[in-house]
């Protein structure tokens, strides 16, 4: 009998990382590396969202010897540098994904930033103001963006599907934060791709007083792996290890 291959993910978002970081996370991505095949980071990578940020996070990874998985946060947009960022970080072992796919060994990882909107019955709608539509239009098009990065997937027969966000897809991980700014911590509509596309888990982070986990559906694994999170857990190294 063919034994079944495990892959070991970590995941960790929100590092924030500083220009005088340089050296704080060569440990960190050390002990990653010997415990995971994988590495997801989900997003505000940078703390003011400048290329300087990016650079110093750029020379950390090099501690990194396995593939590593990232999306944009919304603090990596701040300076509106983004697409610098992701020129400063991306490269054959760092996968910056926005609306793309890529496949490691039998996994394969669809990644978005999301955005705001709320969740459930209290979802925003695209009513009133030109303002208050346009919002509602980016969370929609993020949600497409995910849409068709996950059917790349379909189209290479991959069954194990993760995604990688930074915003939440369900409101159970976002509990602990403040009820009145849910509506700009996720949002429903990135829940829709998931359930359609049988991913088996999704990981974010955002929500820094969140909770850990959750369940879309009662089948598909939610985290928050926002690294304050992780932290207050009382993990030594802030990631979140699973193997699919």
């Amino acid at each position: 009998m063919e034994e079944k291959k495990v892959t070991r993910i970590a995941a960790v978002g929100d590092i924030h990382v500083r220009e005088t970081d340089r050296g704080k996370w060569v440990d960190y991505f050390r002990e990653i590396s010997a415990r995971a095949d994988v590495l997801l980071i989900c997003g505000d990578l940078t703390d003011t969202g400048d290329e300087d940020e990016a650079k110093v996070l750029a020379e950390e990874l090099r501690a990194c010897t396995i593939p590593v998985v990232c999306v944009l946060g919304n603090h990596d947009y701040e300076k509106g540098r983004h697409k610098l960022i992701r020129q400063v970080l991306q490269n054959s072992n760092v996968h910056i994904l926005d609306g793309e796919a890529i496949v490691i060994g039998d996994v394969g990882f669809a990644g978005v930033k999301g955005f705001g909107g709320g969740f459930d019955r209290y979802l925003l709608t695209m009513f009133g103001e030109d303002a208050n539509k346009a919002f509602v239009q980016e969370a929609v098009d993020e949600s497409l963006h995910l849409e068709r990065a996950l059917n790349v997937l379909d189209g290479s027969q991959i069954t194990k599907k993760i995604a990688v966000l930074h915003y939440a897809p369900i409101k159970a991980t976002v509990v602990g934060e403040p009820p009145e700014i849910y509506p700009f911590l996720g949002s429903s509509r990135l829940a829709e791709p998931l359930i359609r596309n049988k991913v088996i888990a999704a990981f974010h982070g955002h929500a820094h007083a969140g909770t850990l986990e959750g369940t879309l559906n009662s089948d598909i694994k939610i985290f928050n792996v926002a690294k304050p999170i992780l932290v207050k857990a009382g993990y030594d190294y802030p990631y979140y290890l699973l193997e699919v």
